[in-house]
């Protein structure tokens, strides 16, 4: 009887702790979805620029340290000032850092910009992905 009394005490405590243990990443979601929200337009591997396109406009952001999401990856953030800042890439819920360069811009300010920044030898102008996220446009 001792035994069984035991062993359900010690059951009910690990279910009580594990039930206490955070299960997300750590990141407070609810937070980062009441910023600014965005989607990328334009990734190139070659180039330490993306662009994002929110509400407002068009966004260039400078990666930091290497990382950049992908195209058409969901980001939150403040993109409306310029400077370095964390932001939240929503489709793999990772929290990374960037710099907001320009901001608000056209779509042909944004393909000027970018090739200010990451010049190709082309005479052609980048074309960037159309944003399937309703509420940006």
């Amino acid at each position: 009887m001792k035994r069984i009394f035991t062993l359900s005490i010690i059951a009910m405590a690990a279910f009580l702790i594990q039930g206490c243990v955070r299960n997300d990443s750590g990141i407070n979601e609810s937070y980062w979805l009441s910023k600014e929200r965005g989607e990328v337009v334009y990734n190139d591997s070659y180039c330490n620029y993306y662009v994002v396109e929110t509400y407002y406009g068009y966004n260039i952001v400078r990666s930091y340290n290497g990382y950049s999401p992908y195209e058409g990856a969901v980001v939150y953030g403040n993109f409306s000032t310029k400077g370095t800042r964390d932001m939240y890439n929503y489709s793999t819920a990772r929290v990374f850092t960037g710099t907001v360069t320009d901001y608000w811009l056209t779509y042909s300010e944004a393909q000027d910009a970018l090739d200010y920044y990451c010049p190709t030898g082309k005479a052609g102008k980048r074309e960037f992905k159309t944003a399937t996220q309703i509420d940006i446009k």
